[in-house]
């Protein structure tokens, strides 16, 4: 049995929806604004480019709105503002407080140990490993739902837990499961 310990995470990124209850001209907001990318074409949300903090948001037509690229709520809620500060230079008034979901988490951390991927990809159900296609191994938990890349040097990237607690859970899961074939 190896004993594995996990270093601390770090929160790469967090994924966060919202409704500003409020149609939005999208057209109108492209032409205005010089940071966003609007193509109704083949998408039909607009990209607003923030750059501090550094995200992307889509906004649709409908109100609604994904903050993508922030790393703590604090920063969705400054991202929220300035797209709110936004829509008030078109005429827009939005009337509610914003409720933020937060629908994705990813982080990456490290594993002590170099782990052998062909090994795993062998012994733990739910694994998905191409070493010719992608260097790191897919690794899926049901309960949190979540997703892990490993890679043979021990890093990790988990994505798909919404909270803090779910994804210490999947990394307690992912290192039981590990300790369990090695």
């Amino acid at each position: 049995m190896v004993k594995i310990i996990r270093s601390k995470y770090k929160i790469q990124n967090l994924v966060a929806t919202t409704s500003l209850e409020v149609n939005i001209p999208l057209l109108k907001l492209a032409k205005t604004n010089p940071n966003t990318e609007y193509n109704p074409e083949q998408f039909p949300g607009l990209i607003l480019h923030i750059s501090e903090p550094k995200s992307a948001v889509l906004v649709f037509g409908s109100g609604k709105i994904v903050c993508t690229g922030t790393k703590n709520l604090a920063q969705i809620k400054k991202v929220v503002q300035k797209v709110i500060k936004e829509l008030r230079k078109i005429g827009i008034k939005v009337k509610v407080k914003p409720k933020l979901t937060i629908q994705n988490i990813v982080a990456s951390g490290e594993l002590n140990i170099n782990i052998n991927l062909n090994k795993i990809s062998l012994l733990l159900e739910n694994t998905e490993y191409e070493p010719e296609q992608f260097p790191g191994l897919v690794y899926k938990i049901f309960k949190p739902s979540s997703t892990f890349l490993l890679f043979t040097n021990g890093k990790l990237v988990c994505t798909g837990t919404k909270n803090k607690k779910e994804l210490e859970e999947a990394i307690g899961t992912l290192i039981k499961n590990l300790k369990s074939v090695l």
